[in-house]
Protein backbone atom coordinates (compact mmCIF):
# COMPACT_ATOMS: atom_id res chain seq x y z
CA UNK A 1 0.00 0.00 0.00
CA UNK A 2 1.28 3.79 -0.60
CA UNK A 3 1.59 6.29 1.91
CA UNK A 4 1.53 9.59 1.89
CA UNK A 5 4.57 12.22 0.39
CA UNK A 6 5.29 13.85 3.49
CA UNK A 7 9.21 14.35 4.01
CA UNK A 8 10.63 13.90 7.70
CA UNK A 9 10.61 17.54 8.42
CA UNK A 10 6.68 17.99 7.90
CA UNK A 11 6.09 14.88 9.98
CA UNK A 12 8.61 16.16 12.97
CA UNK A 13 6.35 19.39 12.30
CA UNK A 14 2.89 17.71 12.23
CA UNK A 15 4.20 15.84 15.68
CA UNK A 16 5.44 19.01 17.15
CA UNK A 17 1.59 19.14 17.70
CA UNK A 18 -0.09 17.57 21.19
CA UNK A 19 -3.84 17.61 21.04
CA UNK A 20 -4.75 14.57 19.26
CA UNK A 21 -8.55 12.98 19.14
CA UNK A 22 -8.19 9.28 18.71
CA UNK A 23 -10.95 7.64 16.99
CA UNK A 24 -11.42 3.96 17.10
CA UNK A 25 -9.27 3.93 20.75
CA UNK A 26 -9.27 0.29 22.02
CA UNK A 27 -10.17 -0.75 25.58
CA UNK A 28 -7.94 -4.00 24.85
CA UNK A 29 -4.05 -3.10 25.60
CA UNK A 30 -2.65 -5.74 22.58
CA UNK A 31 -3.99 -4.03 19.93
CA UNK A 32 -2.24 -0.97 18.15
CA UNK A 33 -6.26 1.03 19.04
CA UNK A 34 -4.41 1.09 22.70
CA UNK A 35 -0.79 0.92 23.06
CA UNK A 36 -0.62 3.95 20.46
CA UNK A 37 -3.00 6.30 21.74
CA UNK A 38 -0.85 5.52 25.41
CA UNK A 39 2.55 5.37 24.40
CA UNK A 40 1.65 9.18 22.72
CA UNK A 41 -0.05 9.90 25.89
CA UNK A 42 3.22 9.01 27.53
CA UNK A 43 5.43 11.24 25.68
CA UNK A 44 3.38 14.62 26.27
CA UNK A 45 0.12 14.71 24.04
CA UNK A 46 -2.94 14.88 25.33
CA UNK A 47 -5.27 12.39 24.09
CA UNK A 48 -9.03 12.42 23.75
CA UNK A 49 -10.74 9.30 22.69
CA UNK A 50 -13.43 8.35 20.63
CA UNK A 51 -15.43 4.72 21.11
CA UNK A 52 -19.07 4.93 21.31
CA UNK A 53 -18.42 1.40 23.22
CA UNK A 54 -16.79 2.34 26.05
CA UNK A 55 -16.92 5.50 28.85
CA UNK A 56 -13.57 5.35 29.51
CA UNK A 57 -10.21 4.55 27.86
CA UNK A 58 -6.56 5.35 29.06
CA UNK A 59 -8.22 7.24 32.33
CA UNK A 60 -9.81 9.46 30.18
CA UNK A 61 -14.03 10.30 29.40
CA UNK A 62 -14.27 8.43 25.93
CA UNK A 63 -16.39 10.23 23.41
CA UNK A 64 -19.18 8.67 21.09
CA UNK A 65 -18.41 11.20 18.54
CA UNK A 66 -15.84 13.72 17.72
CA UNK A 67 -18.51 16.04 17.27
CA UNK A 68 -19.11 15.98 21.35
CA UNK A 69 -15.33 17.39 21.74
CA UNK A 70 -15.78 20.81 22.50
CA UNK A 71 -12.16 21.64 22.96
CA UNK A 72 -9.33 22.68 20.06
CA UNK A 73 -8.49 19.65 18.20
CA UNK A 74 -5.38 19.45 16.06
CA UNK A 75 -4.33 16.19 14.63
CA UNK A 76 -7.81 13.38 14.67
CA UNK A 77 -5.91 9.76 14.71
CA UNK A 78 -8.00 7.27 12.98
CA UNK A 79 -8.07 3.74 13.83
CA UNK A 80 -11.01 1.88 11.21
CA UNK A 81 -11.11 0.32 8.42
CA UNK A 82 -10.30 2.07 5.05
CA UNK A 83 -13.69 1.21 3.63
CA UNK A 84 -15.20 2.73 7.01
CA UNK A 85 -12.98 5.72 7.12
CA UNK A 86 -15.45 8.17 5.21
CA UNK A 87 -17.81 9.20 7.75
CA UNK A 88 -15.67 9.88 10.75
CA UNK A 89 -13.29 12.14 8.34
CA UNK A 90 -17.05 14.21 7.44
CA UNK A 91 -17.47 14.87 11.46
CA UNK A 92 -13.83 15.37 11.88
CA UNK A 93 -13.45 18.56 9.23
CA UNK A 94 -16.80 19.67 11.23
CA UNK A 95 -13.84 20.66 14.48
CA UNK A 96 -11.45 21.90 11.93
CA UNK A 97 -7.97 19.91 12.81
CA UNK A 98 -4.76 20.81 11.25
CA UNK A 99 -3.93 17.28 10.80
CA UNK A 100 -6.16 13.75 9.82
CA UNK A 101 -3.55 10.71 10.58
CA UNK A 102 -4.93 7.58 9.14
CA UNK A 103 -3.03 4.56 10.69
CA UNK A 104 -0.24 2.28 9.45
CA UNK A 105 -2.91 0.36 7.12
CA UNK A 106 -5.59 2.77 6.20
CA UNK A 107 -6.00 4.49 3.35
CA UNK A 108 -9.40 5.76 1.47
CA UNK A 109 -8.79 8.64 -1.31
CA UNK A 110 -12.05 9.90 -1.30
CA UNK A 111 -11.77 10.74 2.30
CA UNK A 112 -8.43 12.39 2.14
CA UNK A 113 -9.50 14.18 -1.09
CA UNK A 114 -12.45 15.79 1.30
CA UNK A 115 -9.92 16.54 3.81
CA UNK A 116 -7.87 18.48 1.92
CA UNK A 117 -10.03 20.50 -0.02
CA UNK A 118 -10.93 22.05 3.72
CA UNK A 119 -7.25 22.93 3.94
CA UNK A 120 -6.64 19.83 6.66
CA UNK A 121 -3.19 17.82 5.59
CA UNK A 122 -3.59 14.58 5.87
CA UNK A 123 -1.17 11.66 6.23
CA UNK A 124 -2.18 8.11 5.34
CA UNK A 125 -0.18 4.33 5.80
CA UNK A 126 1.75 5.57 8.90
CA UNK A 127 1.85 4.89 12.30
CA UNK A 128 2.76 7.73 14.52
CA UNK A 129 3.95 5.84 17.29
CA UNK A 130 6.39 4.55 14.66
CA UNK A 131 7.21 8.04 13.32
CA UNK A 132 7.57 9.64 16.64
CA UNK A 133 10.11 6.84 17.50
CA UNK A 134 11.71 7.08 14.06
CA UNK A 135 11.83 10.87 13.82
CA UNK A 136 11.81 12.23 18.14
CA UNK A 137 13.64 9.55 20.58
Amino acid sequence: MERDDHSDEQIRNILSLKKVVVIGTSKNSQKAAHFVPKYLSDNGYDITSVNPTSEEILGKKCYNSILEINEEIEIVDIFRPSDQVLPFVQEAIKKKPKVIWLQEGIHNSEAEELARKEGITVIFNRCMLAEHRRLLR
